[in-house]
């Protein structure tokens, strides 16, 4: 721009006065502000013809029509662009058939777009115009990508990307960075996808260059991952700063999916009308097309099923080559299912099931719920079950090659309703506990993937504490600090983005019922699963699994949020009027989770695998369970891989983080009781020296405050002397204590997410190697506390289990105390 405007002073020629606005437009026009560039490019078109250079005036008319076209004003950029196709020869024709294929490739185009693309190439390589060649061969491949044509994209991509190594056009190479970022999304590996996408980031970043197609391409991929939320937070905040009509629409469109996936379907019909009618108004009848099916999607998931033109729709969308025709498809046999039509949906799911062989893991995994959707239908129960199998077996192999357990849990999303249509299937008590244990708790079947040796993150988790603390300190005082908010929330965004972009490794590991049964021995498990809304108890021991109904699964939710609050009071303001509210809520909440299931119990300890959205039960509170050893476990295979855990030769470690109104009273008695603990305490306790000291451990004892975030459960954290111990912290930890115990505050919680997962502080260590884990699922009077610890830990040095240790600590601890404990794991 200042070279541009420095020449106009200069009282240029025509020609170079075109020049400089053309390139004035250009700028204007890529940062959003259209109605700037197009006065500057409609001044250089007008010096163009007076300067009589037919290549000139084609040059500029062509990126005027692009302009146009990104006004909204299709009709008139496209013909403008004819007006330049016209003007142009030799190897400027080329460059402005180049430039016509981007504007059909933006209008949707792609049959057009690569007819361009195939006439300009030859003329550019002939000419040797390298950069004009792999700008074409970057847009022949971003077509293909919409076609699904993946493997062509990826040789196209590749082969500019060769040739852009040899030029210093940099923001085309941070292009062919973000390029990768695309293959990598639609051969389904988010992780590569978010790696490539975020380096173009810093590199568009140290240019200085507008990235608006980057965060379209990034809201993709977070949706492909699970990250609705996300993806609908930057959807939203680019279309506040987007100028470019055509990209605000792209926009809304990618707003209208995530609000969808992140269960907002309202807000998803209201994006996707708009972008509808701006698609319309601008006649690109591609994009149309797919605002048209996500409108559909959002009306169905609001219950109206009253759509006819899902049919039509999907035709639409096979004849334009969209790799969306599957999922129109599967939306018109689900449209026709509810209509009784099953004529018309076996013809629709049929289609839409032959996805099932080829493409990316998410549409394959659509066509297989296509068929398990037409054998349910049809009442073909071995079909239904091979499709449902089958289907998250893709799922399976895709969801493991990420390394965050964050993405592996939202990423089971799309597997739900398979689970939940094998569920319906089964007809034995043991089928259900292997179909419900099937997509429950996937993410801890094998360890999040360590990060590697990375002094960028070591400085950003060290940056994240320093600032935590400082913050606090000033929240403390009276004094918060807006700036020092702002550079936390920055420092999540790093480090989360570096877990994102971690690999993982598959590990099939399914439930085997027999073994179970053999290793429970004397002891019991009940898993709790939910089908269709009612909530069923599945129990195992004394070498059988029986199935026994009990109450409405949102019942459950709502006793047991109750139950929280009741001892929440009942713990903090030490009125006994508070019991009595307690002991009533904790029957109405048994009697819903267990129905008839309790009388099946013998008198060994129990094991409860529940539902992600019932993990914060306190399960001791409730009647039949009170004076039992009482635990819980996310899957029935978790609970089966801690039993097998062998305890490690470490030692004992305790705690004691600052700010506690009991001053973690406890450390100093179970020093003495341990003898040889290592206590890391009154200012030692910083949190490189606790994971130094957890690492293989056999028993830790940690008293801190704790926060859970529900907005982000891998933040939740633990008090350290320099500041909050994460869950990423903790998740670069070798090998866990093989039994943790968390003194105070909710260090237990674990938040649902995903399918039927769960993500917390337990979450983190249970896959690591810990066995058994004891902290509280409501907030605990510090106080009171200490003797159960004590209590405790005699326990668990008398060689109990945690859960048997909790319960004899129970008999001399008020009831609050008591209840609001839960042990997890095996051990």
């Amino acid at each position: 721009m200042t070279a541009a405007r420095a020449l106009l002073d200069s009282r240029p020629t025509p020609h170079d006065a075109s020049i400089a606005y053309q390139v004035m437009g250009i700028w204007e026009r890529d940062f959003g502000r259209i109605a700037t560039a197009l006065d500057h490019l409609r001044r250089a078109r007008d010096l163009a013809v007076r300067s009589g250079s037919a290549d000139r005036e084609a040059d500029v008319l062509a990126t005027l029509g692009a302009a146009l076209v990104h006004s909204g004003r299709t009709r008139q950029g496209l013909r403008t662009m004819e007006r330049a196709v016209a003007r142009g020869e030799g190897v400027t024709a080329a460059r402005v058939l180049f430039r016509r294929a981007y504007v059909r490739w933006v209008v949707g185009d792609h049959e057009g777009s690569l007819s361009d693309c195939r006439r300009a190439l030859p003329v550019l390589r002939k000419e040797g115009d390298v950069i004009w060649t792999a700008r074409t061969l970057t847009l022949r491949a971003t077509v293909h990508l919409a076609v699904g044509a993946a493997d062509r994209a990826a040789a196209d991509f590749a082969a500019a990307e060769e040739l852009w190594a040899g030029t210093d056009q940099d923001h085309d190479k941070a292009k062919a960075v973000e390029n990768r970022g695309l293959v990598a999304s639609r051969a389904g590996d988010a992780p590569a996808a978010l790696r490539h996408l975020d380096e173009a980031a810093r590199l568009y970043e140290s240019l200085g260059t507008p990235a608006v197609m980057l965060t379209i391409q990034r809201c993709g991929v977070l949706l492909s991952a699970g990250l609705a939320r996300e993806a609908l937070d930057e959807a939203s905040a680019a279309l506040t700063v987007n100028g470019q009509a055509t990209r605000a629409a792209e926009l809304r469109l990618v707003a209208a999916r995530a609000a969808i996936a992140a269960g907002d379907p309202a807000l998803a019909a209201e994006h996707a009308t708009v972008a509808a009618r701006v698609f319309a108004r601008q006649h690109r009848a591609w994009w149309h097309a797919h605002a048209r099916l996500v409108l559909l999607h959002a009306r169905y998931a609001t219950g109206d099923h009253s759509a006819r033109d899902a049919p039509a729709l999907a035709t639409r969308l096979a004849g334009l080559r969209s790799p969306e025709a599957v999922q129109a498809r599967l939306l018109a046999g689900r449209l026709a299912l509810a209509r009784d039509d099953l004529a018309a949906a076996r013809v629709h799911l049929t289609s839409a099931a032959e996805a099932r062989r080829r493409g990316p893991a998410h549409v394959r995994a659509d066509g297989w719920t296509a068929l398990a959707l037409l054998a349910a239908a049809t009442g073909d129960r071995r079909l239904v079950l091979n499709a449902c199998r089958r289907g998250l077996d893709v799922l399976d192999e895709h969801r493991m090659t990420m390394g965050a357990a964050e993405l592996r849990v939202r990423a089971t999303v799309q597997g739900a309703e398979l689970a939940t249509l094998a569920q319906r299937a089964a007809r034995s008590a043991r089928e259900l506990l292997r179909w419900s244990d099937r997509w429950r708790a996937t993410a801890l079947a094998v360890p999040p993937a360590r990060p590697p040796a990375d002094p960028e993150l070591a400085r950003d988790l060290t940056a994240f504490r320093e600032v935590g603390s400082r913050a606090e300190a000033a929240r403390a005082a009276g004094s918060p600090q807006p700036a020092l908010d702002r550079e936390q929330r920055r420092l999540e965004r790093r480090i989360r983005a570096h877990a994102l972009r971690l690999r993982g490794h598959f590990d099939d590991d399914r439930l085997d019922v027999s073994a179970l049964l053999t290793a429970l021995g004397d002891e019991w498990l009940v898993a709790i699963v939910p089908v269709d809304g009612l909530l069923h108890a599945v129990v195992c021991g004394g070498g059988r699994v029986r199935r026994c109904p009990a109450g409405p699964a949102a019942d459950a939710a709502v006793e047991a949020e109750r139950l929280r609050s009741a001892l929440r009071r009942l713990a903090h303001r030490g009125s006994a009027d508070w019991l009595p509210i307690v002991a009533a809520g904790a029957r109405r909440l048994e009697a819903c989770l267990f129905g008839a299931a309790l009388s099946h119990l013998g008198d060994g300890p129990v094991t409860v695998v529940p539902p992600g959205r019932l993990h914060g039960v306190p399960w001791a509170a409730l009647p039949s369970l009170r004076d039992r050893a009482v635990g819980t476990s996310p899957s029935a295979r978790a609970w089966l891989r801690a039993r097998r855990i062998a305890p490690p030769d470490g030692g004992v470690v305790l705690v004691r983080g600052p700010g506690l109104v009991s001053g973690g009273a406890e450390v100093p008695a179970l020093a003495r009781d341990y003898g040889t603990a290592t206590v890391l305490a009154d200012g030692s306790a910083t949190a490189g020296a606790v994971l130094a000291a957890l690492d293989g451990s056999r028993l830790a004892h940690i008293a801190a405050h704790g926060v859970f975030r529900d907005d982000s459960p891998m933040f939740s954290a633990l008090r350290m002397d320099d500041g909050p111990l994460t869950v990423h912290d903790v998740e670069g930890l070798r090998a866990a204590p093989y039994r943790m115990i968390l003194s105070s505050c909710e260090g237990g919680r674990l938040a649902p997410a995903g399918a039927d997962e769960l993500l917390g502080l337990a979450a983190a260590l249970l896959p690591l190697g810990t066995a058994g884990l004891v902290a509280s699922v409501v907030p605990v009077n510090d106080e009171a506390a200490v003797p159960f610890m004590v209590a405790l830990h005699d326990g668990l040095r008398a060689g109990l289990t945690c859960a048997q240790a909790l319960r004899d600590a129970r008999t001399s601890a008020d009831p609050a105390t008591g209840w609001s404990f839960s042990a997890i794991g095996a051990s």
